[in-house]
């Protein structure tokens, strides 16, 4: 049985909205945004979100609730045979995710530090590549750093999940999007030149709409929502019987993709007020950021809470794919909550200083001129994600009892049991259709 519930409708929704808002949204859909029509662009993710994104949350969601136990297991139990594989699948791949993410989180935390100590002032563009190179290629500070964001999380993770993950997300979701406005007021309203960024983000441009543009807006919206990794298969196990399955779902997708939106508000304006390149892509928030904050009153501040709004996308996603990992060797090992959490933060531990030192000049853990963290990365998004997602709609719409995904979805033929009707036919079509194009246009099939 799953090792608690969320309590409130409010924790479910702060809990789920914790585990898909990520550094993708920071940085990555804005930049898809202005560079494939703008507001175009954004017309286009809701509806490939709708259509194919949000049936596969809602797959994960019925799987997971009506079994009430780890992402293995909720498979062996609905159906015998190797289907349980597509619930291993999420794991390792929750894993492979947080090995790197945790990298990054660390990342944030020492950002967050050079903020706090105002080690940027002063410091000219060329200077804070330097450094950042220099603090990487050492691996030291990068490892340490990671292993506090990765200690963080675990103790989220002992304190169970409505004392630990629910509770964290009530108080860390409204604090993210009060620091996310904090940070758009002052984009738009106190920099130079801040039209720049709001016509590069918002401006709709359908020309530029193909075939590539809708396929890149189903990967951003999918890995964007944490699908095909386990996470909302996790939660939903958390979840109460009296939730509305489809109302969380679309809540999360709306909440989501007003973060990526307000998110871009805030970036890029800065960006274009000082003449910055916006396809920086991490570097944006760890190279260029902080030069932009020296020139701006108030500018400590303003990078404080900034890195501050970083770590809390990162810590909230790292936690929900460490959870995926937790309630597996728990349930599997049949061992306490806190023993699997202790027992990952030694076994993950070693994989993320592995990713981190992979970066450094020690030249080890690089295999073939890539580095573990990249490797991590590409196999992770290309390969492990569409699959598992591709593999989890099949599961829901063609092997999994039908009641048991009308039952979940209708909370037993009680509401919309005409929306059910739509979502079963964009679970057993759609979606899968979608997917397969994306995975093949990732893996360059699809020129």
């Amino acid at each position: 049985m799953a090792q608690g519930t969320f309590k409130s409708s409010i924790g479910t929704f702060a809990a789920v909205a914790g585990s898909v808002v990520g550094l993708g949204n920071i940085w990555r859909f804005p930049y898809l945004a202005g560079e494939n029509g703008g507001f175009a662009f954004l017309i286009v993710y809701l509806f490939v979100s709708l259509l194919v994104s949000l049936p596969v949350m809602l797959s994960e969601f019925s799987i997971g609730r009506s079994q009430r136990c780890n992402a293995m297991r909720s498979f062996k139990q609905i159906s015998g045979g190797p289907w349980f594989l597509t619930g291993m699948l999420g794991v390792a791949t929750a894993y492979v995710i947080d090995s790197f993410y945790m990298v990054v989180g660390g990342w944030s935390l020492e950002f967050l530090r050079k903020s706090v100590m105002n080690e940027f002032s002063g410091i000219s563009p060329e200077r804070m590549t330097e450094e950042f190179n220099a603090y990487i290629a050492d691996g030291t500070g990068p490892v340490i750093w990671a292993l506090v964001s990765l200690a963080l999380a675990t103790t989220i993770i002992i304190l169970g999940v409505s004392k630990g993950i629910e509770k964290m997300n009530k108080i860390m979701m409204p604090t993210l999007v009060l620091i996310l406005v904090i940070l758009v007021i002052n984009s738009i309203f106190f920099l130079p030149n801040s039209q720049a960024g709001i016509d590069f983000l918002l401006h709709p441009d359908f020309s530029k709409i193909t075939f590539k543009t809708l396929l890149a807006a189903v990967g951003q919206s999918f890995f964007s929502l944490s699908l095909g990794m386990g996470a909302m298969l996790t939660y939903a196990s958390y979840i109460q019987e009296k939730e509305h399955l489809p109302s969380t779902a679309l809540r999360v997708m709306i909440f989501d993709s007003s973060i990526a939106l307000l998110s871009g508000l805030a970036i890029f304006p800065a960006v274009f007020s000082f003449g910055i390149d916006p396809s920086s892509g991490p570097h944006l928030l760890f190279l260029t950021m902080p030069n932009i904050f020296q020139q701006i009153i108030g500018g400590q501040f303003l990078s404080i809470i900034f890195f501050l709004f970083v770590f809390l996308a990162a810590i909230t996603s790292q936690v929900s794919l460490l959870e995926v990992v937790t309630a597996f060797v728990s349930e599997e090992l049949k061992i306490k909550r806190w023993k699997a959490a202790i027992w990952l933060l030694l076994t993950m531990g070693i994989t993320g200083s592995m990713c981190a030192l992979s970066q450094s000049d020690m030249d080890i853990f690089v295999f073939n001129g890539h580095s573990l963290f990249d490797i991590f990365d590409y196999v992770s998004s290309n390969y492990m994600l569409p699959i598992g997602g591709l593999l989890i709609v099949i599961f829901a719409g063609r092997i999994m009892p039908e009641r048991i995904l009308q039952s979940q979805l209708t909370n037993g033929n009680e509401k919309n049991t005409l929306g059910y009707t739509v979502i079963k036919f964009l679970i057993r079509y759609v979606s899968p259709i979608f997917i397969s194009l994306m995975f093949l246009d990732l893996i360059g099939l699809i020129k």
